[in-house]
């Protein structure tokens, strides 16, 4: 199973290192000398060496040994084959893999759609749902908008701030207009 553990930023120096957003609670482990990676469109890459810099994570893969390697990485998802029962349990935790596919619906079960994808952003995740008619809203994934999810009936149930569905229905209905 992959697990997405990264994404990664700009070039950092002409020697090929990289600042990369770790997406985990443990990017020195998951970041080890030697570790093999995929990327978004199925590169693979082998740390060479991981460390922090002005409190930001730089690494270094081998063979991308200039700036320019390095720019052509930029902005792809960083993944690591995990063995399933190696992940611990959290209630409260959840992977991308467990969410993606999740039907998402209101508190009263009507249905907003699926998540589509999770949006790892330094300031909060967001919850991509893509609904009827290829439009996609964007939902803050926190607490307060997503109160409950539900693995066993692959439900998660939202409650938008006002106008958030609505919003997305005007854009769209603005877009056929023109």
């Amino acid at each position: 199973m992959q697990l997405v553990i990264g994404r990664i930023g700009r070039a950092h120096g002409v020697r090929g290192d990289l600042f990369v957003e770790p997406i985990t609670d443990e990017p020195d482990h998951r970041y080890a000398d030697g570790t093999v990676l995929m990327t978004s469109d199925d590169t693979t890459l082998t740390v060479a060496t991981s460390k922090w810099h002005s409190g930001r994570f730089v690494v270094h893969f081998a063979g991308v040994d200039d700036r320019n390697a390095a720019e052509a990485l930029r902005g792809q998802t960083l993944t690591i084959e995990v063995d399933p029962a190696e992940l611990p349990e959290d209630p409260d935790e959840y992977y991308d893999h467990q969410l993606i596919g999740l039907k998402v619906v209101l508190e009263d079960g009507s249905l907003i759609g699926v998540i589509g994808e999770v949006i790892h952003l330094p300031s909060q995740d967001l919850l991509s749902v893509k609904r009827e008619g290829d439009t996609e809203v964007l939902i803050p994934f926190v607490t307060e908008f997503v109160p409950e999810i539900d693995l066993d009936t692959k439900t998660v149930t939202i409650t938008p701030p006002p106008g958030l569905l609505n919003e997305l229905e005007a854009i769209v209905v603005r877009d056929e207009e023109v």
